[in-house]
């Protein structure tokens, strides 16, 4: 099988230029091909990550990539996608992000010997002569056809600023400078990118007279056709400072059983016979088909040591093993006010601990109920109309002994959230089974009575 066969029967491919001279190029390792990635953070997420996995991928075929840095991008800022302008960075905040990517892609892409590079576009932007960029590059652009592209149509109700009109121009011209320099033939980018690249491909033909050639990758969505590598704390990154081993396997551990087949071919390096085999999985087997998900894209960000981790922390939860690696956050007297947390957060004391708890225990809090985003054991009606009220994913809700205000009780029995308590990031157990067994515990209910005031139905 082709590198190119491969690409699509793993459902990579969006839009090609031109298909056999693109497939005849990358199946013959001929391809010098470049993906752009702009430093808006000091750490690469998600997104990226099925960027550097192409990359990856076409390297491993004989082909040479390019990672093209954006520190001249970065000063004004990708418009597409965007709903308003992009914080303007400073150079020193840019410059420590682009520091932070270079370390993070040499993990994943083998620059020794020439086999990749990896550049700065600053090195030609930064520098440029206005009037002189203008004269070179104005003529061979459109504005009729910008305004038609996607990437400036769902700005212009809002409105667009002049500064991020110019991006298409500056990003066809890397295109430009990197055929030049290098031999770039061709540019890869999200599908989101399809605009921009076309005007690298036209620039290039209309300057040179010379053939280069731009492919889109599908974009990391879910079943509901929203970008994935998103959680109530934000984005998905890959610096485990930023989002730990756990947390990231968690995240891959608890995708929708709708798109677990799609990530593994996507995103992982197994055989693509084997996952084909996995599409027939269902129940208690898409579990197991998320758990190799989850282990093999934490071992290529963080390692092998750390994915065993997290994944022996995942299984001692359920079979009652070591726990030891496990987040966990720890609650002090600072945390309660008058014993009780406030669930609203209106006190900030509080508000931090509380945070914490939704996002690593995934709950939130509606009204005076915590939201459990792992129960599903409720009736569809009662979930889907809490779904609708709240704007919230369809789960179950727990009640927690609470006053008017909403204030949790932190000394009252079966509250379960004491002084001094240590309160683990549970990720894959139900919360909800944790607060009934606590009330349990605590002889506030007796089983018949916990259930009902919980509305918990255990699980097989």
């Amino acid at each position: 099988m082709t590198i190119f066969e491969e690409l699509k029967r793993r459902g990579l491919l969006a839009q090609l230029t031109d298909e056999e001279e693109i497939k005849e190029l990358i199946n013959n390792g001929k391809a010098t091909f470049y993906i752009g990635f702009d430093p808006t953070a000091d750490s690469l997420h998600v997104g990226h990550f099925m960027a550097l996995c192409l990359m990856k991928r076409l390297q491993q075929a004989g082909n040479r990539p390019i990672a093209l840095l954006g520190g001249g991008t970065g000063m004004i800022g990708d418009p597409t996608g965007r709903s308003d302008m992009r914080t303007m960075m400073t150079k020193e905040t840019i410059q420590h992000n682009i520091e932070c990517f270079k370390e993070q892609m040499s993990k994943f892409i083998d620059f020794s010997d020439g086999k990749a590079l990896m550049v700065n576009n600053a090195e030609w932007l930064l520098d440029l002569n206005y009037i002189d960029f203008l004269r070179e590059i104005g003529p061979h652009f459109s504005v009729n056809n910008m305004l038609r592209a996607e990437c400036y149509k769902q700005r212009m109700e809002k409105g667009l600023s002049f500064l991020e009109f110019n991006y298409m121009l500056m990003q066809s011209y890397d295109f430009l400078e990197l055929f030049q320099r290098y031999g770039c033939n061709m540019q890869f980018g999200g599908d989101d990118q399809w605009s921009n690249m076309l005007g690298g491909t036209e620039l290039i033909r209309k300057k040179l007279g010379k053939d280069a050639y731009a492919m889109t990758i599908t974009l990391l969505l879910n079943s509901e056709g929203k970008k994935m590598g998103k959680t109530q704390k934000g984005a998905v990154w890959l610096d485990a400072k930023k989002t730990s081993p756990y947390e990231f396997f968690q995240y891959w551990r608890n995708v929708d059983d709708a798109d677990v087949i799609k990530c593994l071919k996507l995103l992982t390096f197994i055989d693509i016979e084997e996952i084909e085999k996995m599409e027939s999985w269902e129940g208690a087997e898409l579990n197991k088909a998320k758990e190799i998900l989850a282990f093999e894209l934490t071992k290529m960000i963080h390692g092998e040591e750390e994915a065993k981790k997290a994944l022996d922390a995942a299984k001692g939860l359920f079979a009652g093993g070591s726990t030891e690696n496990i987040p966990t956050t720890e609650l002090t007297d600072d945390d309660f006010l008058d014993g009780k947390i406030d669930a609203h957060g209106k006190d900030d004391r509080s508000h931090t601990c509380l945070h914490s708890l939704q996002n690593h225990c995934h709950i939130h809090i509606v009204g005076n109920e915590v939201v459990d985003e792992r129960d599903s054991s409720q009736d569809d009606h009662r979930r889907k109309d809490r779904a609708q009220h709240r704007g919230y994913h369809p789960y179950d809700a727990e009640h927690l002994p609470s006053d008017k205000d909403g204030h949790i009780d932190g000394n009252s029995p079966g509250g379960g959230l004491r002084q001094g308590n240590q309160i683990q990031h549970l990720g894959l157990v139900n919360p909800s089974k944790l607060i009934r067994e606590l009330l349990l515990d605590e002889g506030r209910y007796d089983k018949t009575t916990a259930e009902s005031e919980c509305a918990y139905v255990e699980h097989a």
